[in-house]
């Protein structure tokens, strides 16, 4: 479907064939072969391709894409999107770690391929479904028991309502930039609400409009083990027999 595609998303951006290619750096006559189905690109232009219209690889090749475009045009910014991706020797993606001290540059960087090849990558072989995914480390305490400076490595979500209720992702916004939280849909009033785990933290809301990326948490990665729980009743047991050795060495005494 990519030939129908980008004939469409072409028209749509009021671009001549000359004009598109320019902007992918390729000949004019390559667009009119792929427009007509008589080549394939390669993966890279495939890329460049999705960046120009701001879309992912997957919503490019989509065969509803015309009536997904038609359908969510007035959506207030249902959809978000990923702009950019790496990918190893065998065009396989990589994942892509955005330590917490990049997290300001991310946001200004996340749809500028020169960036990302910056970021350091790696590949998790428990990770083999489809989809794209990256790695975000968090700070702070708001996500307990889950520790300040955990990765948490989520897949791309091209759809924010295709999310149930109380799903942990990592949700970036120009406003709150990079966050983890839960997040619960307020269709009505186009928003997300963000709850943490940690009830000392309030939930709040951030408009759709301004959610950049969205990433469903599917792993973990700690150098910190959690504390195991104390339950009251062991905690008291606890203190009882420290009670009775301190007692036992002052009857020594």
């Amino acid at each position: 479907m990519l030939s129908t595609n980008l004939k469409y998303l072409r028209k749509k951006e009021n671009l001549t064939q000359v004009q598109l290619a320019e902007k992918l750096q390729i000949k004019r006559s390559l667009i009119g072969a792929y427009e007509e189905g008589r080549a394939e690109p390669k993966l890279v232009t495939l890329m460049k391709m999705a960046q120009v219209f701001n879309l992912s690889v997957d919503e490019l090749i989509n065969p509803e894409l015309p009536n997904l475009s038609k359908s969510t045009s007035s959506a207030h910014n249902s959809n978000v999107r990923v702009l950019s991706i790496t990918v190893d020797g065998q065009d396989r993606e990589n994942i892509e770690l955005v330590p917490y001290k990049a997290s300001a540059g991310y946001l200004n960087g996340y749809a500028d391929p020169e960036f990302m090849e910056e970021l350091p990558k790696f590949r998790l072989p428990m990770i083999q479904g489809p989809g794209t995914y990256r790695a975000f480390e968090i700070k702070g305490d708001s996500m307990l028991p889950i520790p300040s400076g955990t990765v948490i490595v989520g897949r791309y979500v091209e759809r924010w309502q295709d999310i149930k209720d109380g799903t942990p992702c990592i949700v970036v916004s120009m406003q709150e930039g990079i966050v983890f939280k839960r997040i619960y849909q307020k269709a009505q009033d186009n928003a997300l609400r963000l709850h943490s785990d940690n009830p000392v933290y309030q939930p709040y809301e951030v408009p759709l409009a301004d959610v950049v990326e969205l990433w469903e948490a599917k792993a973990y990665i700690s150098t910190s083990f959690p504390m195991a729980e104390i339950s009251l009743d062991r905690l008291t047991s606890l203190v009882l027999d420290l009670q009775q050795e301190v007692q036992k060495l002052k009857t020594v005494n």
